[in-house]
């Protein structure tokens, strides 16, 4: 038996050549682009056979019959029992232009090229789109009943089946398939489509939430799915039948699934939390359409919608969809396919094998270099108090990955320490000795950085000032707050607004603002220290929103305790669980790659979350923990004693220290 096919080299189309080689003596011509020639190869390779059983024929969609030269139709006039055609653009976001080009055109050419060669059997491989989205339930037998298919895909599965109906002079049979989807035996897949576009989101709720938890999902319309290998099994096994002429089969899933019900399987299949409650998206149909139409009019609402739809890879037009209101009849395919043993398989069954072969070979973040020297590489990278502590870890790191690495910091023999340092690993810093706090000097850094090395792509304000004493014990100490305030806040402000126009000029730059777990918790104690880094964070919130459309992007790293010179004058953080600088490090080097927004751990978020639920509670709960821990020597202007310090700590007190990971007391 011979056969023609267009599309072969698609996911559908390759699959089913690959099912009809199978039968004996089965020879498939396929056509072919003159510059897709080269894929002929691996194309065999793929099927199994030689150059006398799988025949190239060179040809163009858009051309008339096909573009097939002349010798090639009079060699396979005649010969050819079974013609099928699923050449076609299955993509919901592809410009109507393309999709009448190749859908339409295309089908009509297709059709008059099979009537030249006078092929026995015209299979026309249309979609439920065909249908538009028809108020009901759609069955096989039904066409001119399609409604609402203004959208370029619908219109263009509707008139190409339209042709074949009616321009077409063989013998005809029409299959549409549902949401095609990768296979259920091995979750192969060839692009994001249908059901994919959710997959990131459900990653996302994944990588926040653990899976016990509840969550919310979005309720809609009915969605059929069905895998590759379903459909290739069916429309292999009904085109060898007879009494099939004139006929229409919906190649679906006899079930379907509504919308919360297909989100809620693949968040199974990915661990994700469960959804258990679910917003029918029904309900936004109560808002008139000229209201949506007026927010979509406003700039900010446009910018907020196209970002999230670009954060989670959804066209455009996806949410159109979510309410889709068509069922599909499949009484006749369930007939045909009637002791032959092929049926659709049960999404639950196979949806663990799609998330898996997503994630694994689809998601789009596999794309993406996401290493730390993909992402700073032959740029500038400033880190202020680099010559020891966090700064230093954080230097080595960025040194590490290619960068051009600068630090800066007040003193001279710890900054020549830390180029020797990086010399003996095998790569260099560049220091300056500057006191940002000083508006002159910092001015002058600030100007000889642009001079020598044209500005800073990445900035990490990691220099700062930690005062920890209580504030009746600082009411003579009015400076305190003051150095503190010069250092933290307006130092990081003179060299983040001395570099900022360069990073306009370029349109593009990253800062990294080292601030506070104290900020989130409102660590007693830590009056100066926390007020200088909430000023900072309220200002990084305020540049976040001036900068967004310019390139120019900002982190703050809300820290827990590190364990740094700056914490060891005081001797009661020699028994409390802190992050080492490496630790602290490899945090500063994920604010750089990934760019959020704000970098935070569990704890931190949790005492934000109880000052603003319950901020009466929240205080009780510092006060305590204020009460419990005293002033450190250093605090009391007396020389640190670590015996005497540990001598003043009860056991509740011992025992919060391992409790309360990184926060200050």
């Amino acid at each position: 038996m011979q056969y023609f096919v267009t599309g072969a080299t698609g996911f559908i189309g390759k699959r089913l050549v690959g099912k009809l080689l199978q039968r004996k003596g089965a020879v498939v011509y396929f056509l072919i682009r003159k510059e897709s020639q080269d894929k002929v190869k691996a194309l065999r390779e793929f099927w199994g056979v030689g150059p006398t059983r799988a025949i190239p024929v060179l040809g163009e969609l858009a051309d008339k019959k096909l573009g097939v030269a002349a010798a090639d139709i009079k060699q396979i006039k005649g010969q050819i029992d079974h013609f099928y055609h699923l050449a076609a653009i299955y993509d919901l976001g592809a410009d109507e232009g393309s999709q009448i080009a190749v859908n339409v055109d295309g089908t009509r050419n297709t059709v008059d090229f099979a009537r030249s060669i006078e092929a026995k059997h015209f299979h026309h491989v249309s979609s439920i789109a065909a249908a538009g989205l028809y108020e009901g339930v759609f069955r096989e037998d039904m066409f001119d009943e399609a409604e609402n298919y203004e959208h370029p895909y619908f219109m263009t599965k509707h008139e190409s089946e339209k042709i074949v109906r009616t321009e077409c002079k063989l013998p005809w049979s029409i299959y549409r398939p549902a949401m095609v989807v990768g296979d259920s035996r091995t979750g192969e897949m060839d692009k994001i489509d249908g059901p994919y576009y959710f997959f990131k989101l459900i990653q996302r709720m994944r990588q926040l939430l653990p899976p016990w938890m509840p969550s919310i999902g979005l309720e809609g319309g009915r969605i059929n799915i069905v895998p590759v290998d379903f459909v290739v099994d069916a429309l292999a096994t009904i085109s060898h039948q007879s009494s099939i002429a004139g006929k229409c089969y919906h190649l679906v899933d006899p079930v379907g699934y509504r919308v919360g019900d297909v989100l809620d399987i693949f968040s199974r299949a990915a661990h994700a939390p469960k959804m258990n409650l679910f917003i029918n998206a029904a309900l936004l149909g109560f808002i008139p359409r000229s209201v949506k139409k007026g927010l979509m009019a406003l700039a900010p609402v446009r910018r907020i919608r196209s970002a999230i739809m670009a954060d989670l890879g959804l066209p455009e037009d996806m949410l159109t969809f979510v309410n889709y209101p068509t069922r599909f009849d499949c009484r006749d395919t369930v007939a045909a396919l009637k002791g032959t043993g092929v049926a659709c398989p049960k999404l639950d069954d196979y949806a663990w094998r799609l998330w898996d072969y997503w994630e694994r070979h689809l998601d789009p973040d596999l794309h993406i270099d996401r290493s730390l020297r993909g992402t700073v590489a032959g740029k500038v990278v400033l880190v202020t108090g680099g010559s020891s502590g966090i700064g230093l870890a954080a230097a080595h790191k960025f040194a590490e990955a290619g960068a051009i690495t600068l630090i800066c910091g007040r003193d001279q023999e710890k900054l020549d320490e830390a180029c020797a340092e990086a010399t003996s690993r095998g790569y260099k810093f560049v220091a300056y000795a500057v006191d940002i706090a000083e508006q002159a000097a910092c001015d002058a850094f600030v100007q000889q950085v642009i001079t020598q090395h044209g500005g800073v792509d990445f900035l990490i304000n990691n220099a700062g000032r930690s005062i920890r004493r209580a504030i009746e014990s600082s009411y003579d100490r009015f400076h305190d707050y003051e150095r503190t305030m010069q250092l933290n806040y307006f130092g990081s402000l003179r060299v983040t607004t001395g570099f900022l126009p360069g990073m306009v000029a370029k349109r593009r730059g990253h800062v990294v603002n080292i601030s506070s777990i104290g900020v989130l918790t409102n660590a007693p104690r830590f009056s100066a220290y926390v007020a200088s880094k909430a000023a900072l964070d309220a200002w990084t919130r305020c540049a976040s929103s001036e900068f967004a459309d310019q390139g120019i992007s900002f982190t703050t790293i809300n820290m827990p305790l590190v364990r740094t010179p700056m914490i060891a004058p005081t001797n009661l953080y020699n028994n409390v669980p802190t992050l080492s600088p490496e630790e602290a490090a490899d945090m500063i080097a994920q604010a750089c790659i990934f760019k959020p927004v704000r970098i935070a751990t569990r704890l931190g978020i949790t005492g934000q979350i109880l000052h603003a639920a319950l901020p009466r509670v929240a205080q009780i709960a510092m006060n305590t923990s204020f009460r419990m821990f005293p002033d450190s020597s250093a605090a009391k202007g007396a020389k640190p004693d670590e015996k005497s310090a540990k001598s003043q700590l009860s056991p509740e007190a011992v025992a919060l220290q391992q409790m309360m990971r990184g926060i200050h007391f």
